[in-house]
């Protein structure tokens, strides 16, 4: 289906005319537009005539038939990108707009006012109002009755978008955290059914609140059923997975592949229990699907249109770097990767253009951003943000974050970083070497003082994190930790505290979409019991995925505890992030302060902000603030501060002045 110079033809568009029994040569705007009425004529053939003239009469398909007019020759240009002249494109693209059709026109009229508003504003995204939160049904709430009961303190606490952590049906025991699935239309069991689900995202809507869930495509659980039929050799699902007889083909793969789980198997392949091998690129029961396969496309698009229609605002994208497969490369960050990505942005902004992507890429940076974009992912996490967050805690120095706000911060338009301080997953250092270097750092080194530092094997170090996945090969190891745990509040350090606060400030000021991982803004410390659960004890990650703690919950307005002032200084400034135009939209510029202790930003040409990362009072001269007004208030303190003198903040202090 490779689009070709002026007057070739795709294979699409060649079968169409093969069809009709014309062979003429067409524009490349003729073939789309051919290949394009072909699809309509299909999507209405199971009318009757009169039938079909209520259907384009009305105002469903009227914006349906809109929205594919201007999208499809996006997907086709982009199915092009990655199937090239693969016969089976025409009937999948013939079974997909028909879907995407009964899709739309099932969809329920409040998601399609949603659809409206978020075309005609596609910074919603970006507002000052956007705080979100993430959690583990089971783990915060029990189940989703449980969790429908919380949204009163999620309206309390301020948020606007909730992140549900994998709740589809999964294997029993071992599951990746449930990013095993094992069928994208049914909740796990434990955590009640898809009308619950349904139920608890109509609640989230009625009070403003976007509903997130993970869309796990990059690979299913081996008990889903397509993973059943296509190794019992089902031709409906054949080549739905990579399923190879011997290891002559996953050897050659093996040589430049890198290995993400090396606890669980060595290489990017499992054996079943038949003799054959799977390619497994996480644990031995995720299986990695087949995107070379264009059926495989139409089944995921169908699950994600089936999620649309629950009423999920954002699908985050997980694992986007591996979703295609190249012999002679380590198999991540392809082109076909995000030509798919940007194929299934181009299903939604037909069928469900409320719902916005947001890409889980733990990669190089430059790599990182690649994901981001209007018609791509929409958000995305900032994971060397976060990583450098850590980082200037343990070296107290800004050189890094500093660095990566000045030039790696700011995206394209219509585009955010998700900012967070911690997630579910582990904290590995992705800085680049390269930028490392430039201060003299050298990043091999840097990274085993970061990951002793982290686990306590290091004097003076005040975390109380865990190692994961270390690699004895290579020395590589991430980390896992609460951010109170990683903070120091496990002993009780004076400054953990204010530590956290200062980690969230600036996930909250920086620009783009800040999000808590629910049971930090309580300091939540570490689940000390997860090495005792056999289902856990391969994984220190579950040591920060905690239970709800209700003790600290109930201290929250409780000012004399640990647990009372992280939730109020948290709460203040969403308070003043929600209530201040000055932090609206996603980007920044860089403030000089000229102490290695303190970073600097400017939002908006309209607020400075500062943040300490030293436990001892640091000062920018009146020097280096020369440039700004005479006094300014903080909105953190409440405080105007003269800022024609020295300027001094206390040990994690932050400050949000008001300059214009």
């Amino acid at each position: 289906m490779r689009f070709r110079s002026t007057g070739g033809r795709n294979q699409a568009s060649k079968q169409i005319q093969l069809q009709l029994g014309v062979n003429i040569m067409l524009t490349q705007t003729q073939q789309v537009d051919l290949t394009l009425h072909h699809l309509k004529e299909r999507a209405l053939a199971e009318y009757s005539p009169q039938q079909r003239a209520t259907v384009e009469a009305s105002e469903d398909w009227k914006q349906f038939d809109r929205r594919l007019n201007e999208h499809f020759p996006k997907l086709m240009h982009e199915l092009d990108n990655v199937y090239n002249d693969n016969e089976a494109v025409l009937p999948m693209l013939e079974q997909l707009i028909a879907q995407a059709w009964q899709s739309y026109s099932q969809r329920d009229k409040s998601l399609k006012a949603i659809d409206a508003a978020r075309e005609n504003d596609p910074d919603w995204i970006l507002s000052n109002k956007q705080v979100g939160g993430v959690c583990y049904v089971d783990l915060f709430a029990g189940d989703l009755k449980g969790l429908k009961a919380k949204i009163p303190y999620f309206q309390e606490l301020g948020l606007t978008y909730l992140h549900m952590m994998p709740l589809f049906k999964c294997p029993e025991g071992k599951s990746d955290g449930g990013y095993a699935v094992s069928s994208y239309r049914d909740v796990n069991p434990a955590l009640g059914t898809i009308d619950d689900l349904r139920d608890v995202i109509a609640a989230l809507h009625e009070v403003g609140i976007s509903a997130v869930v993970d869309f796990i495509f990059n690979h299913t659980s081996n008990e889903h059923e397509w993973a059943k039929r296509c190794a019992s050799g089902d031709p409906l699902y054949d080549n739905f997975y990579y399923i190879f007889p011997d290891r002559w083909m996953p050897d050659q793969y093996d040589r430049t592949l890198r290995e993400i789980f090396p606890d669980q198997h060595p290489g990017g392949f499992s054996q079943l229990e038949d003799g054959r091998w799977i390619w497994t690129t996480f644990n031995s029961f995720q299986w990695d699907l087949n995107y070379s396969n264009p059926w495989v496309f139409r089944a995921m698009a169908g699950e994600m249109m089936f999620l649309a229609n629950l009423g999920v605002d954002i699908l985050r994208m997980d694992a986007v770097a591996f979703i295609w497969k190249q012999m002679g490369t380590d198999c991540e960050n392809l082109p076909q990767a995000h030509a798919l990505i940007r194929a299934f942005n181009a299903v939604m902004r037909i069928a469900a253009p409320a719902v916005f992507f947001k890409s889980e890429a733990i990669v190089h940076p430059d790599q990182v951003v690649q994901y981001i974009a209007q018609d791509e992912c929409q958000i995305g996490y900032n994971p060397l943000q976060m990583a450098l967050l850590w980082n200037t805690l343990a070296t107290r120095e800004v050189n890094l974050l500093h660095q990566a706000l000045s030039y790696r911060h700011n995206l394209p338009d219509h585009t955010a970083w998700v900012n967070y301080v911690r997630s579910h997953d582990d904290i590995g250092w992705t800085f680049a070497d390269e930028d490392a270097w430039q201060f003299g750092i050298h990043g091999y080194d840097h990274r085993q003082f970061l990951n002793r530092f982290f686990v306590n094997h290091f004097d003076g170090s005040f975390a109380r994190g865990v190692p994961f996945q270390y690699n004895p090969n290579t020395g590589d190891c991430r980390v896992s930790g609460t951010a109170a745990a990683l903070a120091g509040l496990a002993q009780h350090d004076p400054h953990a505290v204010d530590r956290i606060k200062l980690l969230y400030s600036i996930a909250l000021s920086t620009g783009g979409l800040p999000l808590i991982y629910l049971g930090d803004e309580v300091g939540t410390l570490n689940d000390d019991d997860w090495s005792n659960d056999s289902n856990k004890s391969d994984d220190s990650r579950w040591a920060h995925r905690p239970r709800y703690n209700a003790e600290l919950y109930e201290q929250r307005h409780d000012p004399s505890t640990a647990a009372g002032q992280i939730y109020q200084g948290l709460r203040h400034m969403i308070d003043i992030r929600q209530n201040n135009p000055r932090l609206n939209g996603g980007r920044l510029v860089t403030f000089n302060t000229n102490n290695k202790h303190i970073i600097g930003y400017i939002r908006n040409n309209a607020l400075l902000a500062f943040g300490n990362f030293s436990e001892h009072p640091q000062t920018i001269s009146a020097h280096t603030l020369q440039a700004m007004p005479a006094r300014a208030k903080d909105l953190i303190s409440g405080e105007t501060v003269a800022l024609n003198q020295d300027l001094v903040l206390r040990p994690y202090q932050v400050m949000w002045l008001e300059i214009a």
